[in-house]
This record gives structure tokens, sequence and C-alpha cells, in this order.
């Protein structure tokens, strides 16, 4: 507990509510309105997403803008840095605007030739940067996540090692099992064209040939 804490408290009180939210819905109180979609928050309030109508009731408030890029929230770097460090954080450049992204986005495998990837997803990333969102480095810094990481390679590390006897033992199975088939040996069954302890040849048959094997038909 004294560790999720202190956590909580090296990041704003707004970070953790805004990366659970849901923008571009269509605003309750202003769904008749044209543009009404929510994609403004404000860091002060920490309300739920707003549309442009509601941000006018939110004057001299800090608020920021979410974007869109394949279907995932992004927020500007130019925004975002003003209130947020967001060292090691992957940026893109989208609409000629730097941006981050603000959740995971995890690959189901990395591309060939990777080589540093998203400490948290392990999405592919630039060599300089260790997360590819807000959300990730949230995760990644925090002293759960080190020891639940540190918890999960010991684990890996015991698996193999039981894989590895396991591995082991079959094969000394296999070994005896061989033994066992080499003492327990029977002579086979005969081959057919041995009888009475000498050997048949078979006889050659006659060949056939096909009828009018050397007819040529012409047209």
């Amino acid at each position: 507990m004294g560790s999720e804490e202190e956590n909580s408290k090296s990041w704003p009180p707004w970070l953790k509510p805004l990366l659970q939210e849901k923008f571009f819905v269509q605003c309750k109180l202003h769904a008749d309105s044209h543009k009404s979609e929510c994609n403004m928050y404000c860091l002060d309030c920490t309300n739920g997403p707003l549309c442009s109508f509601c941000l006018s009731f939110h004057k001299d408030h800090h608020a920021i803008q979410i974007r869109r890029s394949s279907y995932h929230d992004v927020i500007r770097v130019s925004e975002i840095q003003k209130f947020l460090d967001i060292t090691g954080v992957q940026t893109y450049v989208i609409n000629s605007a730097k941006v981050v992204f603000l959740n995971e986005r995890p690959q189901p495998r990395p591309g060939k030739g990777v080589v540093n990837t998203c400490q948290v997803c392990y999405r592919s990333l630039v060599d300089s940067f260790r997360f590819c969102s807000l959300g990730c480095k949230i995760s990644g810094t925090s002293k759960n996540f080190d020891k639940k990481r540190k918890d999960s390679t010991n684990n890996l590390s015991d698996s193999d090692d039981s894989y590895s006897s396991t591995t082991t033992s079959n094969g000394r199975l296999k070994k005896n099992s061989d033994m066992i088939n080499n003492n327990s040996f029977t002579p086979s069954t005969p081959p057919l064209s041995a009888v009475n302890g000498r050997i048949v040849k078979r006889r050659k048959g006659i060949p056939h040939r096909a009828p009018f094997g050397g007819l040529i038909i012409e047209y």
C-alpha cells in the first residue's frame, strides 16, 4: 500500500482518470448541437470528456485536446509537456505535429531486426525511448512493476529448470525402455519365401504385351 501511495503522489491527480476516459463520444448535454463530440478534457475538474460547448463552462481552467490516430487516443507534445514530464515516451509525427499515445498498443510480435521495445507491452520503439505511451510509463516506472517483472523472471527460470529436468527424465525412461525392448527380443516371422529351411525361388512369369502394341494409327 505504501509503495502505491508513493507512486501515485509522483503523478498529477488528473493523469490516471484521463487515461481511463473514453473520448470521441457524443456529448449528452449537447447532443442536438453541431460538433458535440467529446474530445476535450479539463485537468482542474477531471469530470470526464468535454465537447467544445462544455468547455465554455471551464474558463480559466487548464484544458487539453485529445486527438485520434488509427483508432487510438493521442495528444500533442506541445500541449501535454506543459503539465507532464514525457521523457522516455515514444513520440510520433502526425499531421506535421508531434504526438504521444495515451495508452498502450501491444504488438502480437516484434518485427524482424527490432532491438528496442516498450518495457511494458513490448511494442517496437526507437532506441532512445523506453515506453510507447503515457500509460506504459506509469506502469513501467512503478515499484510494483519492477517487483512483478523480477518475480516473473524468476518464475520463468524455475520453469526452465523443471522443463530441462523433465526432458532429462524422459530421456532416461526412453533409454530404459530401449533396454527392455532389447532384452525381450523375439525373432520375427520368417519370410514367406523361406519354407522348410530352403529358399524357394519365385518363378518368372510370362511377359504380357499390350495388344496392338506396334499399331500406328494414321489419320
